[in-house]
């Protein structure tokens, strides 16, 4: 199995808005994003690695688009 990228949510919200998605809302720490019926929840904390488990989930979300 590969390894995933390391990511920072800044990292990913860039993917995220380069592949079509806007920023639909914040609360607190986490931004929500919204691509006709897709949702993906990023947690900003700024100079921490996002969890591998979102890593993929954004990776993944981003090759069911492209």
């Amino acid at each position: 199995m590969s390894k995933l990228k390391v990511l920072e949510a800044k990292e990913a919200e860039r993917m995220l808005l380069k592949a079509g998605f806007k920023l639909l809302r914040s609360k607190g720490s986490h931004r929500i994003y919204e691509r006709e019926k897709e949702r993906i929840v990023i947690p900003f904390h700024i100079g921490r690695s996002l969890h591998p488990k979102i890593v993929k989930q954004v990776l993944k979300t981003i090759d069911n688009i492209e």
